[in-house]
């Protein structure tokens, strides 16, 4: 597998690990990656996901491996290409859409591909070394497995569109700058150390809370405040636990870390608290 997983304390830790290969994606990851998200946040196993990395470079995007499915030099099935595509964007819309927040801590080059994946992430955190580029445009290609409509959210437009068009590099300053990512650290160790942190401040809090957060989150971008608000509004109606607010209370006036529930497993329901 290209990447190991490691599940505690509510935290489930991704590293990708392919450092020789600078953790290109191979068709494995891009198969294994949406599964076992799937598997993490359907199982209800973990609280919140951390994707990092090992290795000079964070990613170097797409294996060649899998560009050579394209077709080479002939003319490809473009009918099978359109599918193979699709079937790629579902990797990280399976980040997107995952109940759990994902955090991403990035050192190195994140490049083509990898943009996606930062992209479909919750939360982005990068070393003072770490830099962007959306490559596909070197490569007589577009990006298509994300990039440009999460990006636009993330930053402005316009430097959206001229690292687009260009390909240069975005240093981690700049993009912290931009708002692409939410802090710079020195190096990855205390990247990975900033980054954990995070992911156990989101894993003490409510689950339902922070899925439900996550959601309106997601929700808001895409539409205007009205529909926004109207949603929170049944939202909250309809999973507000009156046990679960008491308890955060009570851990508050008693100076103690709360105990909440787990969030159930799809398809199951909900745990009493």
């Amino acid at each position: 597998m290209s990447f190991t997983l490691e599940i505690k304390d509510g935290i489930a830790h991704l590293v990708l690990n392919r450092p020789d290969a600078f953790n290109s994606m191979t068709r494995e990851f891009w198969r294994d990656l949406p599964a076992t998200v799937r598997d993490i946040d359907g199982g209800a196993k973990a609280r919140v996901i951390v994707i990092s990395s090992t290795g000079k470079h964070f990613s170097a995007g797409m294996d060649l491996s899998v560009f050579a499915e394209f077709g080479g030099d002939g003319a490809p099935d473009r009918t099978v290409l359109r599918r193979t595509i699709a079937t790629l964007q579902d990797s990280f819309n399976a980040i997107a859409g995952a109940r759990l927040p994902v955090l991403a801590a990035i050192q190195g080059g994140c490049i083509g591909g990898a943009v996606d994946l930062i992209a479909s992430c919750d939360c982005r955190y990068a070393t003072a070394d770490a830099y962007f580029v959306i490559q596909e445009i070197n490569l007589a290609m577009l990006a298509d497995c994300g990039t440009f409509p999460r990006l636009t959210h993330l930053m402005p437009e316009g430097m959206v569109r001229e690292l687009a068009f260009t390909g240069r590099r975005l240093t981690a300053e700049r993009a912290l700058a931009l708002g692409l990512v939410n802090d710079v650290l020195p190096d990855p160790v205390a990247l990975l150390a900033h980054v954990m942190a995070v992911a156990r401040d989101i894993a003490a809090k409510s689950s339902r809370a922070v899925a439900g957060t996550k959601r309106l989150l997601t929700y808001g971008r895409d539409h205007g405040d009205t529909e926004t608000l109207a949603q929170a509004a049944a939202w909250q109606a309809a999973m507000l636990d009156p046990a679960e607010v008491m308890e955060a209370m009570a851990a508050r006036a008693e100076k103690r870390a709360a105990k909440f529930a787990d969030l159930a497993p799809l398809g199951k329901p909900a745990p009493k608290s």
